[in-house]
């Protein structure tokens, strides 16, 4: 099942942290859906940036045709949020707005907790300051879960936690929102606005224009554009792989049923890849090379790293049994087909192309 443009078409949406790759992405797709898209965000996070490369500046744009919709700000600045969000007023809004990477949380736990906790915070605070009737889906991670790193596949109702800052910080995001939820946007208080709001958990998205550093596509494609070894941590490290409009289609389709006032989907969600897409991180490297040399050139080198690293869960695999029952969501790309897109992206970027040509088409052909 895929978004409906009926629905979308004209719909004013607020992404925070649209300057991301994640956010670049939703951006494009919303925009191919005939939305009235605008973002709130910092300057993109690396250089390059999809941001950038795919034009999604041009497609941010305010209903009155002013640069408006396309806003820097930072998700801590409670003031600057709540002036856009009431200048705006957005029918449905995505927080996508994070310090998202693990190893940078251990180097910089406050920005991680002030931006991931406090930021959700904030956003959240303004549509109830605001009395703003909206959809809101709150985009945290799959390692909000207390991680055993046991045979388990985690379910929506798991124990919520984390080791690392990054992986606490989503888990209080959660906690979060459960509050406010709970709190403000019951429907028990008449006279309060009318809220719908969700969480969504993904699973290792992949996809062409991530230069995060310290993630493991981006690290490949620098070290094999550079001629350089590929470094991997934890090699026998077990990740739900997915392309990145898998999850994103699974949060439109969502966002359709909350704005629509559909009873039980106010709560949070799981999307990630089948069973058999859960690969050990050696594997994903090993089909990443495979696939960059079959256009030719020397194969990559492979070296692991033998150096004390900060901790990482061994394993993690959700359960995605509710969104494929309760909204018919299913991924439509295989981890192999998600792992061809993504390295087939690079590599004509890389010999020129257009990234927001490239992106565009894979956009279509996913919805299409």
């Amino acid at each position: 099942m895929t978004p409906d443009p009926a629905f979308w078409r004209g719909k004013s949406v607020l992404i925070t942290g649209h300057t991301g790759f994640k956010g670049s992405w939703l951006s494009l797709c919303l925009d191919a859906l005939g939305a009235d898209v605008h973002g709130f965000a910092l300057e993109p996070p690396t250089e390059p940036s999809l941001y950038r490369m795919a034009g999604v500046g041009q497609h941010i744009a305010s209903r009155m045709g002013e640069a408006r919709g396309d806003v820097r700000g930072d998700v801590r600045d409670y003031p600057a949020l709540r002036s856009t969000i009431l200048e705006l007023r957005p029918a449905v809004i995505f927080h996508l707005a994070a310090q998202s990477l693990v190893r940078h949380s251990y180097h910089d736990p406050l920005a991680t907790y002030s931006t991931n906790v406090m930021g959700t915070v904030h956003l959240l605070e303004a549509v109830r300051e605001l009395a703003l009737d909206c959809a809101v889906i709150n985009v945290t991670s799959d390692k909000c879960y207390d991680n055993l790193d046991v045979p388990h596949s985690y379910r929506e109702g798991d124990r919520l936690g984390g080791r690392d800052p990054y992986s606490s910080s989503k888990a209080c995001a959660e906690l979060v929102t459960s509050a406010y939820r709970e709190s403000f946007f019951s429907g028990m208080d008449p006279s309060g606005p009318n809220v719908s709001l969700a969480s969504v958990r993904a699973g290792n998205v992949i996809g062409g224009g991530d230069w995060a550093t310290d993630r493991l596509l981006p690290d490949c494609v620098r070290a094999i554009l550079s001629g350089q070894a590929i470094r991997i941590r934890n090699p026998g490290a077990l990740r739900p792989w997915q392309h990145v409009l898998d999850p994103l289609n699974g949060y439109l389709l969502l966002a359709e049923r909350l704005y629509g006032g559909a009873s039980g989907f106010a709560r949070g969600w799981n999307f990630g890849p089948d069973d058999v897409d859960t690969w050990q991180v050696a594997t994903v490297v090993a089909r990443v090379v495979e696939l960059w040399g079959s256009g030719g050139g020397t194969p990559a080198q492979v070296i692991l790293e033998t150096a004390p690293q900060p901790h990482e869960a061994g394993r993690l695999e959700l359960d995605c049994t509710l969104a494929r029952q309760q909204l018919g969501w299913l991924p439509a790309l295989s981890l192999e087909t998600a792992l061809e897109w993504t390295v087939d992206w690079y590599r004509r970027v890389s010999l020129g192309e257009s990234a927001e040509a490239i992106t565009k088409a894979q956009i279509e052909r996913f919805l299409n």
